[in-house]
């Protein structure tokens, strides 16, 4: 069929076509955008770092309190298995040299079995043959993990001039009395959990094993005065007592609970004369201020202090910790616990001792 319209001039036969229109351009963000999206993520991360922090540390303050559940049990067992608890300071044979730690008589009981069957106790850990067995330096520089806080920061070992390990911290003192430690000439100890050249039976806890203090924290590489002469027979009322007794022995920026290996105090020990954290603040020579434990002629051995008038050993060797508001510690019974910063000062001592008729209560 043919269509009767006519053409018009200029008309198409075909309909027209609609152009797409363009897309519209997206924008670069504003600076004023861009700072909103980064106040917003500093906003969030200020909120989750410490609340990620808080975690981490509970999770090594819980660790921390493991490590001393284990030593408390490892303590049950030493006296299981000898009828005694270990003394704080083993002598060895000579007498002259320095003596064991308590913690180095643990191993068998802390899984180190295999280490504690190649040392000859009789014999000082600096004794050629000993470090003939742990060569260069000997067992001294072996780190025991059970004894080291998740938190110290400066868990690594003391070197000797040729960069070699010589001696490994710990973070977990012996509970070694109040203030003093040990008298060579009458053999008297201080009282505490733990004593110089013997071993204590439970039964000499009259206080009772769980009245009493086992290990608590203390910090590693600790400044400290030793072999100070003019330390008061009585503890020091306060912490600025006690700094004033500082002088006349040796002093080092660094060197305290820096050999787990050692018998004496101001390495494996802590005494309760003054409150846990509680800062000791001594103003050294070269301008700056140190917070320090004090001890006075460290523990010799019975032999050795039968030939010579040696002191008594008193000792300020305070419990230090990483963790916030407080220390964790063991007591005799296995046992562990957080103690607060803020015990008041007799009751903390009544903890460190172990007969003294001074049982604390409301802990």
């Amino acid at each position: 069929m043919i269509s009767n319209v006519a053409q018009q001039p200029g008309h198409s036969d075909r309909s027209p076509r609609l152009r797409p229109l363009p897309a519209p351009v997206r924008g670069a963000f504003t600076l004023v955008e861009l700072l909103v999206v980064i106040a917003i993520i500093a906003v969030l991360m200020g909120l989750l770092i410490p609340a990620v922090q808080a975690a981490r540390e509970s999770v090594r303050r819980a660790a921390c309190q493991n490590n001393l559940r284990q030593l408390g049990l490892a303590l049950a067992n030493f006296e299981s298995a000898r009828k005694a608890f270990p003394a704080s300071a083993l002598a060895v044979a000579s007498g002259t040299e320095a003596p064991w730690s308590g913690q180095a008589q643990l191993l068998p009981f802390v899984e180190g079995d295999v280490v504690f069957r190649r040392i000859d106790f009789t014999k000082s850990y600096g004794n050629a043959a000993n470090k003939a067995l742990f060569p260069p330096n000997g067992v001294a520089a072996t780190r025991v993990d059970v004894l080291v806080c998740p938190s110290e920061p400066r868990a690594q070992a003391v070197v000797d001039t040729a960069g070699a390990a010589k001696h490994f911290p710990l973070n977990y003192g012996l509970n070694t009395g109040v203030y003093l430690v040990y008298d060579p000439q009458t053999g008297a100890d201080g009282g505490g959990a733990f004593a110089p050249f013997k071993q204590l039976r439970a039964s000499q806890f009259p206080d009772g094993l769980s009245n009493t203090l086992a290990l608590a924290e203390v910090k590693a590489y600790t400044p400290r005065w030793q072999d100070v002469p003019s330390m008061s027979p009585t503890a020091p009322a306060d912490a600025a007592a006690a700094a004033a007794m500082a002088g006349g022995g040796s002093f080092s920026v660094d060197a305290g609970h820096t050999e787990w290996v050692c018998g004496r105090t101001v390495h494996i020990g802590f005494t309760t004369a003054l409150p846990p954290n509680t800062k000791v603040a001594y103003h050294h020579s070269d301008g700056k201020q140190y917070d320090i434990d004090l001890t006075s002629p460290r523990e010799m051995s019975p032999t050795k202090a039968a030939n010579n008038t040696d002191a008594a050993t008193r000792a300020i060797v305070t419990a230090r910790s990483h963790h916030s508001g407080g220390v964790n510690v063991a007591f005799m019974d296995g046992s562990a616990r957080f103690i607060r910063s803020d015990i008041d000062a007799p009751t903390w001592q009544a903890l460190g001792t172990r007969g003294a008729g001074d049982v604390p209560t409301g802990l």
